[in-house]
């Protein structure tokens, strides 16, 4: 059997190292622009930071309990004659007549075949009609109708009594 050769019967440990040399160490410079002659760049303006503003927050909706509630069919009106309460009618406010509720008093009526809501204040009496239990001003109906004039089933919801 032949004899292992000297570099053969090393284990991997002690194999001879590459030595680094002390410059590889060192990281490379680049000479400064000045000691090549080249002029020196301008110096960068101060950038201004400015915050975006705080959105402002929206407005919020009075919260109400429910006084009472029902359902029924509501129609419009929009005679320009003085109502019950005594103050003239006005068909772009948002209003409605109810046969017992005291004047002042805020109702939600809700259509309930698209869901659209709208909350009214009590001004005049009536409808004077069966069935029905709310006459709402034109730009009510539109509202919850998007048609000004017309008879639609309502939910109401007696958010607070005048």
């Amino acid at each position: 059997m032949a004899a292992a050769s000297p570099s053969q019967s090393q284990s991997p440990s002690s194999a001879p190292s590459r030595s680094r040399t002390p410059s590889a160490d060192r990281p490379r410079t680049t000479p400064s622009r000045a000691s090549r002659g080249e002029p020196r760049p301008p110096e960068p303006k101060p950038v201004e930071i400015t915050r975006a503003p705080k959105p402002k927050p929206k407005p919020k909706k009075p919260h109400y309990t429910v006084l009472s509630s029902g359902s029924c069919q509501a129609s419009s009106y929009g005679e320009g004659q003085a109502t019950a309460s005594g103050e003239r009618f006005d068909p772009s406010e948002l209003t409605a007549a109810h046969k017992t509720l005291p004047f002042g008093s805020r109702v939600r009526v809700t259509n309930r075949n698209n869901g659209e809501s709208v909350t009214v204040r009590i001004n005049d009496r009536g409808p004077f009609v069966s069935g029905r239990c709310l006459d709402l001003s034109t730009a009510a109906m539109k509202q919850v109708d998007g048609m000004s004039a017309g008879v639609i089933p309502v939910r109401y919801e007696v958010l607070s009594r005048g």
